[in-house]
């Protein structure tokens, strides 16, 4: 009989995703199975429409199960959305036992100490991550347990989400006849599944670009130092496709999966491209160049933003592992390509890591980084900080509005 089995639930904007897995020894896991359906109830992050969620999460989970040959009705669920904000609190303790010996008892009640605070009405306590200890005011311990002393302080970083989208999300879950073991923030969840420890102790810059909202970590001393969260992914790529070349949005989808670049210098070879027709209007022939070009100008504005976030944080010259691309985002070809020209570091494409036997191999792959992770739950042990900050207007839009009328004018006139 299975033991230890865990999963994990993946709330896409595109798509929502189950994964069962058996926890092994030694942190590795089985992939019993895994469930993919359709997402239509979320937006960027949020539930938008709670029977639609709830529906999706029913396939996914009957599919994850069917393959799995068991029921689950538990599972770890991936925050993430402009609505997640932190904040910084230090706080202390004094030990009070005889041997003056700081156990995990104490380190519980150092956390219930921080959950006393008062945050706003609307908000409730996601994560509370120690970012470092002290014990009498000797700093730099990452684990104090069965160190002596009288006095045991902590520098915490306070993850805090909006009370009506766990909510939502809680009321999703539970229609579709599961119950939340955790919800865990879902860079957090990405990171453990892609970055490799050397990674996040030389400093390291993960990008998941997902379909609604692409989520920034930035590491560095094996702990998470900065985060934010930005409102531009595939679905706005997928977007400009339709709106330049006038086709509907399964057309465009596939055109970029089929035929895009996220650069020209990828393009292998020059090529027209059949666009089909809507309405009166006829098939068309493009280049592949002019394709590429559409899509070249949506990320490149999204990595510079990204890069211009990075440098304003202060990490820049902190990320000497460099960046690591995930999420279905991440597939678009070219991506690494324009990802080291943009930022001008070391590019790779991350996919989930370590995850044992079973059916590991069919999902490693960038688009399955959060819900692997979500397996795994929240790496214990390592100090971690974020300052994460609702996504800024792009600057620059002008310049793509414009060249989107230039394409759709040429569309008129054929």
């Amino acid at each position: 009989m299975k033991k230890n089995i865990i999963a994990g639930l993946d709330l896409g904007t595109t798509k929502v995703c189950v994964v069962i897995a058996e926890k092994l020894d030694n942190n590795r896991f089985d992939i019993l199975g895994f469930g993919i359906a359709p997402s239509e109830g979320l937006h960027k992050g949020l539930v938008a429409n709670i029977s639609k969620t709830a529906e999706a999460i029913k396939e996914a989970t009957a599919i994850a199960c069917n393959r799995a040959g068991i029921n689950i009705t538990l599972v770890n669920v991936g925050v993430a959305g402009e609505h997640i904000t932190s904040m910084r609190h230090r706080n202390f303790i004094t030990i009070s036992n005889d041997e003056k010996e700081i156990t995990k008892a104490d380190l519980e009640r150092l956390e219930a100490d921080v959950r006393t605070i008062r945050i706003p009405s609307d908000r409730q306590i996601l994560h509370i991550i120690p970012e470092e200890f002290s014990v009498d005011y000797q700093g730099g311990i990452e684990n104090p347990i069965g160190i002596s002393g009288s006095r045991l302080e902590a520098s915490n970083h306070i993850v805090l989400a909006s009370i009506p989208a766990m909510q939502n999300i809680k009321k999703s879950v539970e229609r579709a006849g599961l119950h939340i073991q955790d919800y865990i923030l879902q860079p957090i969840a990405s990171s453990s599944s892609v970055l490799e420890e050397s990674e996040k102790d030389l400093g390291v810059a993960l990008i998941d670009i997902g379909g609604g909202t692409t989520d920034i970590a930035i590491f560095h001393n094996k702990a998470i130092k900065h985060t934010k969260v930005i409102g531009v992914a595939g679905n706005q790529v997928t977007n400009d496709i339709r709106e330049s070349l006038g086709v509907v949005t399964e057309e465009a989808e596939k055109l970029k999966k089929d035929f895009g670049f996220a650069t020209e210098s990828a393009i292998i070879r020059e090529e027209d491209i059949l666009i089909r027709g809507v309405g009166a209007r006829g098939n068309t022939k493009i280049p592949i160049s002019l394709l590429t070009q559409i899509i070249s100008l949506r990320m490149r504005e999204l990595f510079v933003l990204i890069d211009n976030e990075i440098r304003s944080a202060g990490f820049k010259n902190k990320i000497k592992a460099g960046i690591v691309l995930t999420g279905g985002g991440s597939l678009l070809k070219g991506c690494t390509e324009l990802a080291e020209e943009v930022f001008g570091l070391p590019a790779r494409i991350g996919v989930p890591q370590e995850l044992g036997s079973g059916l590991s191999n069919e999902i490693e792959s960038p688009e399955f980084a959060t819900v692997a992770g979500l397996i795994k739950g929240i790496p214990g042990g390592k100090s971690s900080e974020y300052q994460i900050i609702k996504p800024a207007k792009i600057k620059g839009s002008n310049k793509l509005s414009q060249f989107v009328k230039r394409i759709q004018q040429f569309f008129d006139e054929l």
